[in-house]
């Protein structure tokens, strides 16, 4: 039988989830910024609220296209 997580081994395993999630978000930042770069989008003088509002419509495309393939579920 396994003894009890101490308080110790909880909070190293929270500072290691806590790098990898800052991992995953660089990752994921970079790999958005080279989309953007090839695209052309850092050329161009787009607001950021502009920017926000053109991502939100995207995001709202590929998770409709998303729940369209998953089909209903009963």
């Amino acid at each position: 039988m396994r003894a009890k997580t101490t308080i110790s081994e909880i909070d190293a395993q929270i500072e290691t989830l806590r790098a990898r999630r800052k991992s995953l978000l660089v990752k994921a930042g970079e790999r958005f910024a080279r989309v953007a770069q090839k695209a052309g989008l850092a050329e161009l003088d787009i607001p950021d609220s502009e920017l926000d509002a053109i991502f939100a419509e995207i995001v709202a495309r590929f998770r409709e296209r998303v729940q369209q393939s998953a089909g209903p579920t009963a």
